[in-house]
């Protein structure tokens, strides 16, 4: 009963904001048009799957009464098989209810910072960063995103030391926020001569934008520092003091910058990606305080945490959290990468609503 009363309660709200919509002093102001706008499509598919829900209910209603009533045995007989194909429809129709009903993820529909770092494994990491950031230019190519790069590292020896790129477009963080912890690569190196399997890890980390109401930064916190632009192996590329090293005194975080030539494009790209990391690192602590006794979180979004593991000569992608394994690694190093983020989105929905029902 309480489900179908907060369903009640949806519909109401839904049909005050579109009264809303229509009124004068709603459309003249753009910024509340908005507000009232995207609050009813947020409720949108809940009040569409209601009706569904309730419209089935009357059905499986009118054929129970034609079962208890009717004296035509045919007619009886066709009223059983429907009312078994509604039911299963209605339990369908329920648990995708129950999906909607889950508190959302208020950051999913954000852009979101993508930094990939090599860590252990020394070349072979640092190729292997290089190999996993076209992959998810691939997957964001693939669905219409666009990627501006933030900050890169280049390796002496090719591959990437470190990347971070801010991926703009509908639900980017609610897609890629799965791939934050360790990837571990298994392959054999070009320059092992004797075919000996290489292990090495690469980091990932996933932020999702902050906007300026969230995260305010006084400008007396701020230690900024310039200097040359350099490239691997430490040369410089560029002869003027571009570069911008941008660090947030009361938490210790340092961001750089130095892929522009402009000094003023610099900081600036430094700043948004600080207001990610300091959004970051708000949000963590509030899950910490309330995560604190939940132990089974499949993602916990720690960064030492191992997920995924690519053997590169079984051809497999195994990702450790729910214990899948694809045969299909060239597939998913060319983006294709739905095969794995969708299990795991079906995975967290499904462990929200247990959790839902527990309390």
């Amino acid at each position: 009963m309480q489900v179908l009363e907060k369903l009640e309660e949806i519909k109401r709200r839904y049909e005050e904001l579109d009264d809303e919509l229509s009124k004068p002093e709603i459309i003249s102001d753009l910024n509340k048009l908005k507000k009232v706008a995207k609050e009813q499509s947020d409720l949108a598919d809940i009040v569409k799957a209601y009706g569904v829900y309730t419209q089935v209910c009357r059905e499986i209603e009118e054929l129970e009464q034609i079962i208890q009533d009717d004296e035509d045995p045919e007619l009886v007989e066709i009223a059983r098989q429907d009312l078994s194909d509604l039911k299963e429809r209605e339990s369908r129709i329920h648990e995708d209810i129950n999906l909607l009903l889950l508190p959302r993820d208020p950051n999913d529909e954000k852009n979101t910072f993508l930094e990939i770092r090599a860590g252990t494994g020394g070349e072979e990491a640092a190729l292997f960063a290089a190999d996993l950031f076209r992959s998810y230019c691939r997957y964001a190519e693939a669905r219409n995103w666009r990627v501006e790069l933030m900050s890169s590292s280049p390796a002496a020896a090719g591959g990437i030391k470190e990347v971070i790129a801010l991926i703009q477009g509908n639900g980017a963080y609610s897609r890629l926020k799965y791939e934050r912890g360790v990837h571990r690569v298994q392959r054999v190196p070009t320059t092992e001569s004797q075919g000996r399997i290489h292990t090495s890890a690469v980091t990932v980390a996933v932020l999702p934008e902050a906007d300026d109401v969230e995260v305010q930064i006084d400008p007396k916190d701020l230690k900024i520092d310039v200097y040359r632009s350099s490239g691997p192996g430490g040369q410089s590329v560029n002869t003027t003091d571009s570069a911008v090293r941008v660090t947030h005194v009361p938490t210790n975080l340092v961001v750089t910058c130095q892929d522009e030539k402009s000094q003023h494009k610099n900081k600036a790209k430094a700043l948004k990606i600080l207001k990610a990391r300091l959004l970051d690192r708000m949000q963590e602590e509030q899950n910490a305080e309330i995560s604190k006794e939940r132990k089974n979180q499949v993602g916990s979004g720690d960064r030492s945490e191992r997920i995924r593991t690519y053997n590169f000569p079984q051809n497999r992608v195994t990702d450790h959290r729910i214990g899948l394994t694809l045969y299909k690694l060239e597939e998913v190093l060319e983006g294709k990468l739905d095969d794995i983020i969708d299990p795991l989105s079906f995975h967290y929905q499904t462990e929200a609503l247990k959790d839902s029902f527990l309390q």
